[in-house]
C-alpha cells in the first residue's frame, strides 16, 4: 500500500502535491541546518507545502494516508540558498560580459534565464537573490512570477532588477564605441536622483536594492569609490521605509566603508578589505559575501592552470583576506557570481570556502539557516523545522563533514513539490 502511494504522489501533477498531501520522508539522518551534527534515524512529515514534524521515526510515526519516501544512505538537509547569482548571465568563457549585454537579445537571455533556474534547483538550491540582471532590465521580476506561478521550475528569487551606479563608472565603457552604449546598471546621481531611481525599482518589483559602491573607473582602470556616503545613506533610507534592504558591491576599502556607514545589509566581494573594514562590518552586523568561486573561475579563464600552477597573486591575496574576516568574527554567506561560471554548479563557493578556511558545518549553516537570516527570510526557509516551507533536499552522505556531499543531490522538494526524484 505504501508504495502505491508513493508510486502515486511521485506521478501526480505538481500543482496537486501541494494541497493537503502527506509525505513522510525517511532518510538516514536529517540536518535541521543550525545543529552540531545530522541526527540518526529521524524522519520528516510535510503536509502540503510545509513542514509539519520532524523528529525521532517513533515520535514521528506514520500517519494515515502518508506516503513513505525511504531514502537510505542520505542526510535530508534545508534547501541550500544561493545568495548572489545571475541567473541572466552565462559562463564569460562562453560568451564575454560585453557580448552578452550588448549582443544577445533579451529574449535569448530569458530563455537562458529558465534554464538556468532549472539547473539551480536540480543542484538542491531552492532560493536565491539574484543582484542584478546585467543589462536585462525587469526581467527577473517576469521570472520569479513565472517560477511563483508554476509555470517554469525554479528557486525562490529575491531579485534587485537593474541595480544602482553613479554615472560612467560601469560597463560597457564608453570610450570603447562609437555610439553611447546601453549599461549593465542603471545610472543615478545625487540625492534626489538615487531617491528617485531607488524607488522606481521597487516599483517595478525589487526585493532588495543593489548598489555599485565601487567600480573600476579610476584613471588607470582601478577600483575607486563610486556613491558618497550622503547618496548611499539616502538610498537605504528609501530602501528601509518601504521594508527592503540594500547590497552593495564593494571591493575597497572606503567604498566598504562608506557602505556599511551607511547602513547596507552585506557586502559582496570585499577584495581589498582591511582589519579595519571587519571590525567596523562585526560592529555593525554586516554580512560578507566574498564570490570566491567568481575570482577563480575568471582566473581559470584568463590561463591559470589550477592545480598545476601556483595560485596567481589574485587568489594569494583573496585567501589572506577572507582568513581575515573571518578571524574578525565577520558573518559568511554563501553566493559565488553564479553565472560568471555555470548555473549549477553553486555547491563551487562552498568547497572554496572549506579550502580557504571554513568547516564544512559552518559552510552549511551559511548556505542554509544563515543566509535565511540575511535575507529575512528565517520564517519561512533555511531550517528543517516544523511549520517553515517544505524545502528539503536529499544528498549521499553528510556534508557537515565533508562538503561534497552537497554535489550528490538524490532528491530536491520545495514547497512539498518533489521537483528532482528519488
Amino acid at each position: 500500500m505504501r508504495a502505491f502511494l508513493l508510486l502515486a504522489f511521485l506521478a501526480a501533477p505538481l500543482a496537486a502535491q501541494t494541497r493537503d498531501s502527506l509525505l513522510l520522508l525517511r532518510p538516514a539522518a536529517v540536518w535541521d541546518g543550525t545543529s552540531d551534527a545530522p541526527s540518526s534515524g529521524w524522519t520528516v512529515l510535510v503536509r502540503g507545502d510545509r513542514i509539519a514534524a520532524v523528529g525521532p521515526a517513533a515520535q514521528v510515526g506514520v500517519p494515515k494516508g502518508a506516503a513513505v519516501v525511504d531514502l537510505p544512505g542520505t542526510t535530508l538537509i534545508p534547501g541550500m540558498i544561493e545568495a548572489h547569482t545571475h541567473l541572466f548571465l552565462h559562463p564569460y568563457n562562453e560568451t564575454p560580459w560585453n557580448d552578452q549585454v550588448l549582443r544577445e537579445p533579451l529574449a535569448l537571455r530569458t530563455a537562458r534565464a529558465v534554464n538556468h533556474a532549472r539547473a539551480t534547483l536540480m543542484a538542491g538550491f531552492t532560493t536565491v537573490r539574484d543582484l542584478g540582471t546585467e543589462g536585462a532590465g525587469y526581467a527577473d521580476v517576469g521570472l520569479k512570477q513565472a517560477i511563483d506561478q508554476g509555470i517554469i521550475p525554479g528557486p525562490r528569487m529575491v531579485v534587485t532588477t537593474r541595480a544602482m551606479l553613479v554615472t560612467g563608472s560601469y560597463a560597457p565603457r564608453r570610450t570603447d564605441f562609437s555610439f553611447d552604449p546601453p549599461q549593465g546598471a542603471e545610472e543615478a546621481d545625487g540625492i534626489d536622483g538615487v531617491m528617485r531611481v531607488a524607488r522606481d525599482q521597487i516599483a517595478h518589483g525589487a526585493d532588495w536594492v543593489k548598489v555599485y559602491a565601487d567600480y573600476r573607473w579610476g584613471p588607470r582602470g582601478e577600483a575607486m569609490p563610486t556613491f558618497t556616503e550622503a547618496e548611499l545613506r539616502a538610498i537605504v533610507e528609501v530602501a528601509r521605509s518601504s521594508g527592503r534592504a540594500v547590497v552593495a558591491h564593494a571591493s575597497t576599502p572606503e567604498g566598504m566603508r562608506r557602505a556599511i556607514m551607511a547602513g547596507v545589509e552585506s557586502i559582496e566581494h570585499g577584495d581589498g578589505g582591511i582589519d579595519d573594514t571587519w571590525r567596523l562590518m562585526t560592529e555593525r552586523s554586516v554580512t560578507f559575501c566574498p564570490t570566491l568561486a567568481a575570482g577563480d573561475a575568471t582566473r581559470q579563464y584568463a590561463g591559470w592552470k589550477k592545480g598545476v600552477e601556483p595560485e596567481p597573486a589574485a587568489i594569494v591575496a583573496k585567501r589572506a583576506s577572507f582568513m581575515a574576516a573571518l578571524a574578525a568574527g565577520v558573518t559568511m554567506c554563501v553566493g559565488g557570481d553564479v553565472g560568471v561560471y555555470p548555473h549549477g554548479d553553486d555547491a563551487r563557493e562552498m568547497e572554496l570556502m572549506v579550502d580557504y578556511g571554513m568547516t564544512p558545518l559552518a559552510v552549511m549553516r551559511a548556505a542554509t539557516s544563515g543566509n535565511a537570516r540575511l535575507l529575512h527570510w528565517e520564517d519561512r526557509v533555511g531550517r528543517v523545522a516544523p511549520g517553515l516551507l517544505a524545502d528539503l533536499v536529499a544528498v549521499t552522505g553528510d556534508p557537515t563533514r565533508e562538503i561534497r556531499a552537497v554535489r550528490h543531490v538524490v532528491m530536491v522538494m520545495k514547497g512539498g513539490v518533489v521537483a528532482r526524484r528519488p
